[in-house]
């Protein structure tokens, strides 16, 4: 809602919004771009009678500002519909859809276009450090859009991907997340078809090959499709890593290139080659696209470094997916060898506070030489029966040989590490939340 937010108040829209949990980083984010907010959920934050109330997932029917709309009459709509309504309208929609990677192939994708000179627009779920935002508004016919399977709004449970009519769709996987809303894979992979069969007849498919759900759910589609990942028609090989870089040819159909990128591990490569099959599927020059993918900065909370002192590095990361853990460990590792690769992660999401990653997660640590799990300082009413025990991971994962502690609070993670850490060393920190705020404070006391 706050890269939306920040869109319409570029178009000059007067904007404000509420939110009581709001992660720090984007409350600055919106205030430095002139957008007032509301702390927590009012009927008086109504007062000044709006003229459109967009009103996001997060928020349920029983919200008091929600119930407000709905009984004042205000005009309302959710996020996708928004977006549709006043930013994509016109636009070729370039969507980038699938279980992980989504924040990170958008942002390339977005750079690309806009180092080959397409002035386009996008709206993602991170902030591009190349351009310090999350969305962009241009004057060129493209735009990329972040499309998540989540709900839409309370009034609308439907996937927010439903809403787009994309002419390109790059879909990176399949796998069983967000148990809040979902039985299964089997009902993720439904609406997934649901959506092949709504664009299957306008749109293009780039899709990765190494995910045994998605080649099920494109078994049948009408689309044309491209694929790309180890077996692929778009490929990698040569792959190396010198001085924190990336090395590696791209081979497609018809292609081949030599790319240098700051991207770090197997899965940005992945998230690369996506975006090369987009950018030839559109007439980007293979010389632009290398050009483009050498100067991408990257986006921020993936990989992130947010401070080096005493020789200890403080790395930052959204991952909490099983998958997305054990690949951002296998990613930074090459780039320690000097040093120690120490993991600390907070199980905060909807799906990792449930024991359903419970077998999981253990073999996701594996390339980490210690790891820290915390307890989340976010608690979500899950029955006791389907929690997810951060004791049995610690337990597990000291079991396969890897030193391994449990933690109640981040400050008690700082306290422990101030002591251990030593020159060279990486503190790996995953978590979809702010951790409260512990990168900055353990860089403090380091």
């Amino acid at each position: 809602m706050g890269t939306l937010a920040c869109a319409l108040k570029e178009m000059g829209y007067s904007v404000t919004g509420s939110d009581k949990n709001i992660y720090p980083p984007m409350s600055d984010f919106l205030n430095k771009k002139g957008i007032r907010l509301f702390s927590g959920y009012d009927v008086n934050n109504l007062e000044h009678a709006p003229d459109l109330v967009i009103i996001g997932n997060a928020v349920t029917k029983d919200n008091v500002e929600a119930k407000a709309v709905l009984q004042k009459g205000l005009p309302y709509l959710s996020m996708p519909r928004a977006v549709n309504k006043f930013i994509a309208k016109d636009k070729k929609i370039i969507l980038i859809t699938g279980t992980h990677g989504k924040t990170t192939v958008s942002s390339i994708m977005a750079h690309i276009l806009y180092t080959a000179g397409m002035d386009p627009s996008f709206m993602i779920g991170g902030i591009l450090k190349d351009f310090n935002s999350s969305f962009r508004m241009g004057n060129g016919e493209y735009m990329v859009i972040e499309g998540d399977e989540y709900d839409t709004a309370f009034f609308d449970k439907g996937p927010k991907f439903m809403h787009y009519d994309p002419e390109i769709t790059i879909m990176t996987g399949i796998e069983f997340d967000h148990a809040d809303i979902f039985h299964d894979i089997d009902h993720i992979k439904n609406i997934f078809s649901d959506f092949i069969k709504k664009i299957e007849k306008t749109t293009h498919i780039i899709a990765f090959d190494h995910n045994d759900n998605l080649k099920q759910v494109l078994a049948s589609s009408l689309a044309p499709v491209e694929t790309y990942g180890k077996q692929g028609q778009w490929s990698f090989l040569n792959h190396t890593t010198k001085d924190s870089k990336t090395f590696f040819d791209v081979k497609g159909p018809g292609k081949a290139l030599s790319i240098e990128t700051n991207l770090q591990g197997r899965h940005n490569l992945y998230n690369t080659i996506a975006c090369i099959a987009a950018a030839n599927k559109i007439g980007i020059s293979d010389p632009v696209i290398c050009r483009s993918l050498k100067t991408f900065s990257g986006v921020k909370r993936r990989q992130e470094i947010r401070g080096i002192k005493n020789g200890i590095t403080v790395m930052d990361d959204f991952a909490h997916h099983p998958t997305a853990v054990r690949e951002t460990i296998k990613a930074v590792k090459p780039f320690y060898k000097n040093g120690r690769v120490i993991a600390v992660f907070e199980p905060r999401t909807n799906t990792s506070m449930r024991k359903f990653f419970q077998d999981t997660y253990p073999d996701s640590f594996l390339d980490a030489d210690m790891v820290c799990i915390c307890e989340p300082d976010t608690k979500k009413k899950i029955p006791e029966k389907e929690q997810f025990s951060t004791k049995k991971l610690v337990a597990a994962i000291e079991r396969k040989g890897i030193e391994a502690y449990h933690f109640e609070k981040g400050d008690a993670v700082i306290s422990f590490l101030v002591s251990e850490l030593r020159p060279n060393d990486l503190v790996l920190i995953m978590s979809n939340g702010s951790f409260n705020n512990i990168h900055t404070k353990l860089i403090e006391n380091i």
